[in-house]
């Protein structure tokens, strides 16, 4: 029998640029139960805190003094482990689990950080600019505040990483293929989600053809096939496939050319283009917020809304026919959760398909908002990234492999800040 470390509480981070997302989940057996999530946002300008237990109770106080306002990683980490330290004081906290965007060619599932793991993906910075440095410094903001506790990294391009040959490759020449120029895909934590509470409820839906459509402020949609990936709107960066709120998406490369050579942008200007100014927003000119262009009535914002659906609905067509049919389609992501006329423009005349919503059920966000008998069945599922990442570091910290070099945890809120 393996000898498993005795772990009762897992920290999940998700850092980003102006923003740490965090979550606590007790270990039980072997199940895992959210005991609160919550994030620091507006890091850099004015930050702001917000955490909300699952009964409901929510938390806006912010843990820092208004003259010394966290700005960095570090410091958001801290203000949350004094935050859980007041409010939680029977917290200890076993080991740590991070969002980490990209995991290249590598790393095909989650994995214990390590001093090599790190610099691998230190490597990838390039490919995800404005993601990885700031999932990575969540990780050196653990270890500044922990010390040597167990942490995991869980990836978004994991769940990709067994398509098809001719879905990962550009039409470049091939040294390119063997330098890592190639299709990722990203959003895995979420569509690994979904799957998972698919095989939940419908086991036989979940073994056929799905497409899943994580709709927010990020984008992308994914065909799988008995559980799999087998193909993804993104590709070889987080640029590609849908318009999102401020990224572009599918784009001819063509264009790049032409903003280079005739409009004469730098690499750094063509950069804050691409993922700072366009979709949504660029189209717009008014928002990358959804609800705020729905409000609108303004001509642009109608457009920008127009296009998004059309490339949704493009994107829909081609996933069933990479997978030579569809039994489900799932919308998932806070616009797909939330956005009732999306869902509804999306899926018209979608009945050549066998696609046909339930007006009343889609007005009510029911789980399955498909009309009765359809070919196809159309669902809600709430993505939840964080309970992924929490069960993948669960699994990795508790087998016997995975915590043999790994000093004892239990890292008490308490002692961490008297350690710091």
């Amino acid at each position: 029998m393996k000898k498993t470390l005795r772990m009762d509480n897992i920290l999940t981070l998700n850092a980003g640029s102006s923003s740490l997302k965090f979550a606590v989940f007790r270990v039980a057996a072997e199940e895992i139960h959210e005991r609160v999530r919550g994030q620091v946002e507006g890091l850099g300008a004015q930050p702001r805190f917000i955490a909300r237990q699952p009964d409901g109770v929510k938390h806006e106080a912010q843990p820092w003094s208004a003259s010394r306002p966290p700005g960095t990683a570090v410091e958001a980490l801290n203000a949350v482990l004094e935050w859980l330290r007041g409010s939680m004081p029977e917290i200890a906290i076993d080991a740590v689990g991070h969002r980490i965007v990209h995991g290249g060619s590598d790393f095909s599932e989650a994995v214990v950080l390590n001093a090599d793991v790190l610099q691998a993906l230190q490597r990838l910075v390039p490919l995800a600019p404005l993601h990885q440095p700031h999932n990575l410094s969540g990780v050196a903001a653990v270890r500044e505040l922990f010390g040597e506790i167990p942490q995991v990294g869980c990836f978004d391009t994991a769940f990709h990483r067994q398509h098809p040959w001719v879905n990962d490759v550009f039409g470049l020449p091939l040294e390119l293929l063997e330098e890592g120029v190639r299709r990722y895909g990203f959003h895995g934590l979420s569509y690994e989600y979904v799957m998972h509470t698919l095989t939940r409820i419908a086991p036989l839906l979940a073994s056929g053809r799905v497409v899943v459509a994580h709709l927010g402020n990020g984008a992308s949609m994914c065909a799988v096939r008995g559980g799999r990936s087998v193909d993804s709107t993104m590709g070889f960066s987080a640029l590609d496939g849908l318009p999102m709120g401020t990224r572009c998406g599918q784009l001819d490369p063509g264009v790049l050319l032409y903003l280079l050579q005739e409009k004469g942008l730098s690499a750094e200007q063509l950069s804050d283009m691409l993922y700072r100014r366009s979709g949504l927003k660029g189209l717009s000119s008014i928002s990358h917020d959804l609800r705020e262009l729905e409000a609108s009535t303004r001509s642009e914002a109608t457009q920008a809304i127009d296009y998004f659906v059309f490339r949704i609905r493009r994107e829909l067509g081609a996933m069933a026919a990479v997978l030579g049919g569809l039994d489900a389609l799932v919308f998932t992501g806070g616009i797909g959760e939330n956005a009732v006329h999306i869902r509804e423009r999306v899926c018209r005349d979608f009945e050549w398909l066998g696609i046909e919503l339930d007006q009343h059920r889609n007005r009510n966000a029911e789980q399955t908002i498909s009309a009765e008998g359809a070919p196809i069945r159309v669902l809600v599922i709430p993505t939840d990234e964080e309970a992924t990442i929490a069960a993948h570091t669960r699994q990795l910290v508790a087998s016997r492999e995975s915590s043999a070099k790994m000093p004892p945890a239990n890292h008490s809120l308490q002692e961490t800040q008297r350690e710091n």
